[in-house]
């Protein structure tokens, strides 16, 4: 079965076929840099994580981009509220930009101990001004705009599909024009492209404009960007469900109105809420849980990865430190039992991947159950569905040790959960500050290698040497364990 993903621009399952033959053009929406990333947060970028890996495992070459907000997001998504990056910024003694750079930093610092890829592309808002203000002029010539109390409008009622993403009705929108929360508004969907000293006197970042010195609303980067690094057409927009109803509503309507391209965008993936007892998890409330938490509290991040992967990312997930134990005992139970198979595999290489055409592993009971794994995630990502299929593989006695361990390695080039560390040891019992730091050390030689820096990819083999760790460069990648 070809890959099948569910757009929600349709409410349907579509089988995937992007543009272009063999390339994805993949718009992940970033985070808003002002705090610490919580931990239904990093659910989006799992998401995101899985599918780009699953692309890749079928053969697409896939650009990521992915945003970094850090200006113009205010605390209401329909132009409300408070500047989130200046509240933040006032509230711990530094600039905008400092607090910007401390949170995107401690973002990448959370998302790479949960095994997540970086994007192929990361741009910050506050790079790609330029862009925003030459895309708003094209909205504006095609009759989208209008000026209202200092600030440039764009206006929903001249588009004819808005909503259509959303399932809103134009006439329920129009109904509640002029509110209180903006009167400058013609009606109540209408959104800012471009804000002036009207809304903050004493804004932190403005730049001079067409339409007067100040800065941008927060849909228009995204548009703008993902434009910029992906073409005015691209395959996939992902991001939480919390987008669907305002920014990516907008953001479909800004940039067709812009290009007079329809769709903008051909799949729309969305990823439901981790919720706890209480409800979603929010910064707004005041209270919520950072991957640190968790590892303050024991756990490792992968913990947290299976626990994500183990509902589906349409479903809203649960979240419980009860759930969160049953993860991690799974999670070793199923590192024990590859080290056991690792040892009973004896001599046998497992870095070798499971080949579909060679025919000495035709016959393999592992490849009944390779076929049920990729037939699960082509399903709409089925994570839950592979991840038992997995399991089943594992408790399968009939599939040679050798080879249950090069399917489980071949199906972790999508799960991620970095199994590896089961078979070569060290790495699975090291600290988890420890590890993080060898596997960035290992990241910068990886580096060094694809830019034929030899002499620096050799400095820190060397460097890893003298802290006793062996290095081991596989088919699938370097793998490191501590020296006997």
């Amino acid at each position: 079965m070809p890959l099948q993903l569910f757009n929600t621009l349709g409410r349907k399952q579509e089988e995937f076929i992007p543009l272009n033959p063999g390339v994805v053009g993949f718009y992940g929406c970033g985070p808003t840099v002002y705090n610490y990333a919580h931990i239904g947060n990093l659910r989006a970028y799992v998401t995101h994580d899985i599918l780009v890996r699953l692309l890749r495992e079928r053969g697409f070459r896939v650009n990521h981009v992915m945003n970094i907000t850090d200006v113009g997001h205010l605390s209401g998504d329909n132009d409300s509220g408070e500047d989130k990056m200046v509240k933040s910024a006032a509230e711990r003694g530094r600039t905008v930009l400092e607090t910007a750079e401390f949170y995107t930093q401690a973002f990448f610092n959370d998302t790479d101990r949960i095994n997540v890829i970086r994007p192929s592309v990361v741009c910050r808002a506050t790079e790609h001004i330029d862009g925003m203000i030459a895309l708003i002029k094209r909205i504006e010539e095609r009759g989208y705009t209008y000026s209202s109390g200092g600030n440039l409008y764009f206006d929903i009622s001249r588009f004819d599909r808005y909503g259509e993403l959303a399932l809103l009705r134009m006439d329920e929108l129009k109904a509640g024009a002029r509110t209180a929360v903006d009167e400058n508004k013609r009606n109540s969907g209408d959104f800012v492209l471009w804000f002036t000293k009207s809304k903050f006197e004493n804004q932190a970042l403005v730049w001079d404009s067409p339409w007067g010195r100040g800065y941008p609303g927060w849909h228009i980067e995204c548009s703008a960007m993902s434009i910029k690094y992906l073409g005015e057409q691209f395959d996939i927009h992902a991001g939480g469900i919390d987008h669907i109803p305002v920014h990516h509503t907008n953001e479909i309507a800004q940039s067709e109105g812009a290009t007079g391209i329809h769709p903008w965008v051909r799949y729309w993936v969305h990823n439901e809420f981790l919720v706890m007892d209480k409800g979603k998890m929010s910064k707004s409330a005041g209270a919520f849980l950072t991957l640190q938490d968790l590892v303050e509290q024991g756990f490792d991040p992968l913990d947290y990865r299976y626990f994500l992967i183990g509902g589906h990312y349409r479903s809203q997930l649960q979240f419980s430190w009860d759930s969160l134990e049953g993860a991690r005992n799974s999670r070793k139970s199923l590192m024990d039992r590859l080290r056991l198979l690792a040892e009973t595999a004896g001599a046998d290489n497992p870095h070798s991947p499971v080949s579909f055409d060679s025919p000495a592993s035709s016959g393999s009971p592992a490849i009944k159950r390779l076929d049920a794994f990729n037939a699960a995630l082509d399903d709409d990502i089925s994570t839950p569905r592979a991840l038992a299929e997995l399991w089943g593989l594992l408790k399968d006695n009939a599939v040679p040790p050798a080879d249950a361990l090069r399917a489980c390695l071949y199906m972790d080039r999508v799960l991620g959960l970095k199994l590896e560390r089961a078979l070569i040891g060290g790495g699975e019992e090291a600290p988890p500050e420890l590890t993080a730091e060898i596997e960035d050390l290992v990241a910068r030689r990886n580096a060094a290698k694809a830019a034929k820096d030899f002499a620096q990819a050799d400095a820190i083999r060397n460097e890893l040497s003298l802290r006793g760790i062996v290095l081991e460069d596989t088919k699938t990648g370097t793998v490191w364990r501590r020296a006997k």
